[in-house]
């Protein structure tokens, strides 16, 4: 609750963004806030613009209107020039895509880490450490990731994403592509960093069932198929978990 001198600025918040590919509009005015030590929720259809929001978010794509602010300060600077990108760590759906080939497991935990200047022991030491704690042992660090499975390597990029201990974690679709038991896994050490540390996730899904066990209901939101549309508005609105993202161009209607 905002306190009595003015709303909180503390968040990762998406203002009015717009962002277009080939002259298609995939979020047109679109916006949320991820708060600390809260789990924020994002579902929706494919192809309505989860994933571009979250590297909006993330500072990996700069939109072509609206602003992000981390906790009151305005993001100016996008991809490798963001000063604050050590804030927000990003879990890729898929982790194959998100990682060098030529990289041991070990290697894509440390990289982060000597980024941002570490000296070599340490960052070795510090991700030894998160890979334990993500139940990699000591023989699948030296492997690269032709030789490990989707899993193994997916507790290898969450690692990487909690090395520098971001305020605000973004999952996006992370387990997607695992079992039962590793996606337990991840979700319970998010969790636990997150009870640790006061960090802001964003968990992206499309299992609504994960998002109702996850997030408290009024901190799920839904991005409406913008191409189901009459005059501006969706014909229809999946299961209503809870208030939905603002977007003008995939507006759901008033609850009557």
């Amino acid at each position: 609750m905002p306190s009595a001198e003015g709303p909180s600025t503390e968040g990762l918040s998406a203002e009015g963004v717009t962002v277009v590919y080939d002259r298609r509009r995939v979020l047109d005015g679109a916006s949320m806030t991820v708060r600390p030590g809260i789990v924020t929720g994002l579902s929706g259809p494919s192809g309505c613009g989860k994933s571009t929001l979250t590297r909006v978010l993330a500072m990996l794509l700069r939109p072509a209107a609206g602003r992000l602010t981390i906790d009151g300060t305005e993001v100016r600077r996008w991809r490798h020039r963001a000063g604050l990108r050590t804030r927000v760590g990003l879990i890729f759906q898929q982790p194959r895509l998100a990682v060098d080939p030529r990289f041991t497991l070990l290697d894509v935990i440390v990289e982060p880490l000597r980024a941002a200047g570490r000296p070599l022991a340490q960052a070795v030491a510090d991700a030894e450490r998160l890979a334990d704690e993500m139940g990699l042992t000591a023989d699948l660090l030296t492997r690269r990731p032709h030789e490990v499975s989707d899993g193994q390597l997916q507790r290898a990029c969450v690692a990487r994403a909690l090395a520098l201990r971001p305020r605000y974690v973004i999952c996006d679709e992370m387990t997607t592509m695992l079992d039962a038991s590793t996606q337990a896994h991840l979700v319970a050490r998010l969790e636990s960093y997150r009870q640790e540390t006061g960090a802001g996730v964003l968990a992206v899904t499309h299992d609504i069932d994960l998002l109702e066990r996850w997030c408290r209901p009024d901190a799920v939101h839904h991005l409406p198929d913008p191409a189901i549309m009459v005059e501006g508005m969706p014909a229809c609105v999946t299961k209503q978990v809870a208030r939905p993202v603002r977007n003008r161009e995939a507006r759901p209607p008033r609850s009557p």
